[in-house]
């Protein structure tokens, strides 16, 4: 009798726990607020991610990168609904003659799905002298047995494990033994090392949340895929949101788990926090897309350069083979040269601000005859123009990223486009942009140098204004400048466009507060007064490129302009 007691007891106290352990390990909640769908087909996943090891190059190692939809959005990774995983740019940054780099995430993963469903394919790619990047966490959340039944228990605990029979997926009414954050990263650890390889931990990408800022003034947008608030006047109040940091959940356990095991680890989720701290509101509201967790274009490259800069800051001597692999980490610029005590001049635009500029005879861009209207003892210019650019390709070819990367606290930069933003979306130079000012977007298949890729596609005003809030985030003055005026002459009087791009520019300079040269019309008023006939010489050959005397009549424009405002720039006219 005694020993049928002592079994009760042993069997009570073992339901006692069981149940305790139940109501202990509960499921993180899902701060994401994100429906992801991407899991949905492992033989459609196994047909779009890369064959493990398949990019290698004779003996050369491969750094693979191991993680979820921030890392590689959708099943194909291609951007199609205007999000971008950081994987997609993380080859930028690595001399690929010596190493490549294998993006072997798939959105929808926590750190347990991707260890039981896809770490033993990419297993067999990885050979001694290879690297494997980790950054899950982000999926590690919702039910243990229900639903995508991804979810890992709170922490970093190498003892804390739960069996669960699985209510739904294709493993239905299996059981499968549940660990903790901390204890799969160990597994990856221990595996990859076990192969030879070297893993890295990092933490995960920063999410952006509403900010306890009241925001100043409302949202226009139009757009039925994205909601983005205005940036404000003077750029930095206005819009309402910030990033977060998980140094007490996941940056914090994977930390834990990397000193434990003396692994390298980046701190992906500060360094980038770091930077979006800079940045206005809109500007970080814009890193994201469609979500308050995915990135668009920007957001995903600004990631992979936090993660590059990570990994060549980090310490750790097992890293030092892989940063002697690393290149392009030196952020491109202008190559202005700058004169202490003096500010520069940015000029940025298209071929009616930078031509040929060396043939009497030829084309011209006003930009050329700069040195007629700034007094060079007291600023410098550059030209950065660059002829058949629009706003969109502008960006799009890093020409602006040159420009934001040079500018100082005090620099001016004048922003003319408007000639080459008219046109499709989707078809031949792919310059065309969303005609407008409000904040909206659409995804356009653009073919660009037989490459065919998707790309999120603004209004002419949201590209004006990104220009704009970049400079003052800098400590720059943005200036705009309306588009200059064609040589077209309906009714005897030279063509306007002041309700479109006019109508425009002044719309983004009323919402933003910034100064508007409004070169256009001070252009065709001088023309006007000068005649049909004879403003034939301003022009070369066709209704929108200057002469060199067109250069000169458009750069003085803007000095006309700039006295006009009272600008603060005026003070270095000659």
């Amino acid at each position: 009798m005694k020993r049928f007691l002592s079994i009760c007891a042993i069997l009570t106290a073992g339901c006692a726990t069981v149940a305790a352990q139940q109501n202990t390990f509960r499921p993180m909640d899902d701060e994401n607020k994100v429906v992801d769908l991407t899991l949905d087909s492992l033989e459609k996943v196994k047909t779009a991610r890369p064959v493990a090891g398949s990019s290698r190059r004779g003996q050369n190692p491969v750094l693979f990168l191991v993680g979820n939809s921030t890392m590689r959005t959708g099943t194909k990774g291609n951007g199609d609904n205007g999000q971008w995983g950081w994987g997609f740019y993380e080859h930028k940054y690595f001399d690929e003659s010596k190493i490549t780099v294998e993006n072997q995430a798939l959105g929808g993963t926590s750190s347990r799905t991707f260890y039981r469903q896809l770490w033993p394919d990419v297993k067999k790619g990885i050979r001694p002298g290879d690297y494997v990047v980790i950054e899950l966490g982000h999926n590690d959340n919702g039910p243990f047995d229900s639903g995508r039944c991804r979810a890992t228990i709170r922490g970093i605990s190498a003892t804390d494990s739960l069996v669960v029979t699985l209510k739904e997926g294709p493993n239905k009414g299996k059981t499968e033994t549940v660990y903790s954050y901390g204890e799969y990263m160990r597994r990856f650890i221990r595996e990859t090392r076990a192969l030879g390889a070297h893993p890295i931990l990092m933490s995960l990408t920063p999410r952006k949340a509403p900010s306890r800022t009241p925001r100043v003034g409302g949202a226009v947008s139009n757009s039925s895929t994205e909601d983005m608030s205005a940036p404000p006047r003077g750029g930095r109040e206005g819009a309402s949101w910030q990033p977060v940091r998980v140094a007490d959940t996941f940056g914090g356990w994977a930390r834990q788990i990397a000193e434990e095991m003396n692994v390298p680890f980046v701190d992906l989720n500060e360094i980038s926090a770091g930077k979006y701290d800079k940045m206005s509101p809109w500007k970080l509201n814009y890193h994201f897309y469609l979500d308050n967790i995915h990135t668009s274009k920007f957001g995903a490259e600004h990631n992979a350069r936090c993660a590059a800069e990570g990994l060549m800051a980090c310490t750790h001597p097992e890293l030092a083979p892989l940063k002697a692999m690393m290149t392009g980490l030196a952020l491109p610029t202008t190559g202005v040269r700058r004169e202490k005590g003096k500010p520069v001049v940015f000029i940025t635009g298209d071929s009616t601000v930078k031509n040929t500029d060396n043939d009497s005879t030829g084309m011209w861009g006003w930009g050329s005859q700069a040195w007629r209207i700034f007094d060079e003892n007291k600023i410098t210019y550059i030209n950065c123009a660059m002829a058949g650019r629009s706003c969109r390709t502008y960006i799009r070819e890093g020409r602006w990223e040159k420009v934001y990367n040079d500018l100082h606290k005090g620099d001016f930069v004048l922003i003319q486009f408007g000639h080459n933003d008219i046109g499709e979306l989707h078809r031949g130079k792919h310059r065309g942009e969303i005609p407008g000012t409000a904040d909206t977007s659409c995804v356009s298949r653009v073919t660009l140098q037989n490459e065919a890729y998707n790309e999120v596609v603004y209004s002419f005003g949201w590209y004006l204004k990104k220009m704009i809030d970049d400079c003052r985030e800098k400590g720059a003055t943005p200036i705009l400048v309306s588009l200059t005026p064609r040589n077209e002459w309906p009714g005897g009087r030279i063509e306007r466009r002041n309700d479109s791009y006019g109508r425009w520019y002044r719309a983004v300079a009323e919402e933003t507060g910034c100064e508007l040269v409004d070169l256009h019309n001070i252009t065709a008023d001088a023309l006007d007064g000068i005649g049909q006939k004879a403003a034939k010489r301003y022009y070369n050959h066709d209704h929108t490129h200057t002469s060199l005397l067109g250069a000169r009549l458009n750069a003085i424009g803007v000095a006309v302009g700039l006295t006009r405002n009272n600008s603060p720039l005026a003070k270095y006219l000659q």
